[in-house]
């Protein structure tokens, strides 16, 4: 690369991370408004090192809602409203994001596929999306927890800090809460992800949130209307999460000083 190459690079770079510093504190769409507390970040190293070439990888793996989840289709999802929401703000840093999972995978699953992807992918960011199964399931937490920290220790052994890991806690759902002790598995996600070095990204409570202040309720939504409530819900999540790791970046910056 000329020296002037890597000049131009180092300068675009910086001019991107100087506009994303600039931004407000919440950059969420006001439609899709989430308690402050649940958007905050710790410092994501990864990420920001991304954010200063030229892509940014993303790796996501999880059960039922990365793959479909009741909306109309792939591209609704939340993973891949995600990819094209991080893709607009960070321009012309590409976003590249693969996703891994399907309906009834466990955090064992998702520990192997990570195993197997991981190392092809090298993601700077991992979002993981479990605990669902295991609580509709029974399945004993402090397997799950184990096969977190099992996974998230083999990652570091690999990627050191040039990986960040999200762990997503189960969506907000009263039949869930009514029918499982979900809170004991939303307890040990926070343990594991302590633990590990991971960081939380609360679903469950930005969800339930929207369910209180009548913004999103997918379980009372009309039968007619369930599948665009859904798209919206899907939306308004990845916006959430794209504004936690942009958090999570702009600490990692000021982590780095």
């Amino acid at each position: 690369m000329s020296v002037m190459r890597a000049f131009a690079k180092r300068t675009l770079a910086g001019l991107l991370l100087s506009s994303l510093w600039a931004m407000p504190a919440r950059a969420a769409e006001p439609a899709c408004d989430a308690p402050a507390e649940a958007l905050e970040a710790a410092p994501m190293a990864g990420v920001f090192a991304a954010l200063a070439h030229t892509d940014l990888r993303i790796l996501v793996v999880g059960s039922a809602s990365t793959q479909g989840g009741g909306t109309s289709g792939p591209a609704a999802t939340w993973p891949l409203r995600l990819q094209a929401v991080l893709a607009e703000k960070v321009r012309p840093v590409a976003v590249q994001l693969e996703v891994f999972g399907a309906r009834g995978t466990t955090a064992a699953d998702h520990a192997r596929i990570l195993a197997e992807q991981g190392p092809r992918v090298r993601p700077h960011l991992i979002i993981w999306q479990l605990g669902t199964v295991e609580a509709a399931r029974g399945l004993p937490v402090e397997e799950m927890a184990e096969a977190v920290q099992g996974a998230v220790e083999r990652l570091r052994a690999i990627r050191g800090e040039r990986t960040d890991v999200v762990l997503m806690d189960p969506q907000f759902s009263r039949f869930l809460r009514g029918n499982a002790d979900v809170e004991s598995y939303r307890d040990w996600l926070r343990v594991a992800a302590a633990a590990s070095g991971a960081q939380l990204f609360s679903r469950w409570a930005i969800m339930r949130h929207w369910v209180e202040t009548d913004r999103i309720d997918l379980e009372r939504a009309p039968r007619a209307r369930r599948v665009a409530v859904a798209d919206e819900l899907h939306d308004c999540l990845a916006h959430a999460l794209a504004e936690f790791i942009l958090d999570g970046a702009q600490r990692g910056r000021r982590h780095r000083r």
